[in-house]
């Protein structure tokens, strides 16, 4: 079994391609052909030649890649953003603490660090980084919108914001890799878009 056959739980497999030869259309600007496939329901495929399924997607963009540089940029200005939230928050700086004496042996034990607790940690955001949340968020949404032109900028954030949710968002529009998407409320967010 390998992994490209199966899904255990709903996930979005996001990959870029810049194609040498093929022409997005007759604009002069270089445009990226982003390429997703998403599953609803876990899935397991042992034979390619038989395989149907009601609960997997595929599809794909042309994306300026202009655009996808400058809002990565974004995405990554927006993720040190909430780090900073995350290192000045009190109860979180606490829950990453990850040594403790023990009494017994007077020795030095390592207790596992809730670094990827702290991860998926809802945020609570300042007005500023709120703020600089929607603006990148509608910018994804215009990105991946079928019709771009009928794109409202988001008045509220449509998933819980997390750092592992902006990580995810900002390997997303990363042209250089693909990225695989699994935190529930994103993925409903993203897959919505490309509908």
């Amino acid at each position: 079994d390998s992994r490209a056959a199966n899904a255990s739980d709903k996930e979005i497999n996001i990959q870029w391609y810049l194609p040498s030869l093929a022409k997005s259309s007759n604009d002069t600007e270089t445009k990226v052909l982003l390429l997703y496939a998403y599953n609803t329901k876990p899935v397991k495929i042992s034979n390619i030649k038989i395989f149907s399924s009601m609960s997997v997607f595929s599809g794909y963009l042309w994306i300026p890649l202009a655009r996808i540089i400058s809002l990565r940029n974004k995405l990554s200005n927006l993720k040190q953003q909430v780090e900073m939230l995350m290192q000045s928050s009190k109860s979180l700086s606490l829950a990453s603490e990850s040594t403790s004496f023990l009494e017994e042996g007077e020795t030095l034990k390592r207790i596992p660090s809730k670094k990827s607790q702290m991860n998926i940690a809802k945020i609570h955001l300042d007005e500023n980084t709120e703020e600089m949340a929607k603006r990148c968020l509608s910018e994804v949404k215009v990105l991946l919108s079928v019709v771009p032109a009928l794109s409202l900028p988001l008045t509220e954030i449509p998933f819980d914001v997390t750092l592992q949710s902006i990580a995810s968002l900002e390997d997303m529009f990363n042209p250089a890799n693909g990225c695989i998407i699994t935190e529930e409320s994103l993925f409903n967010w993203i897959i919505s878009l490309f509908q």
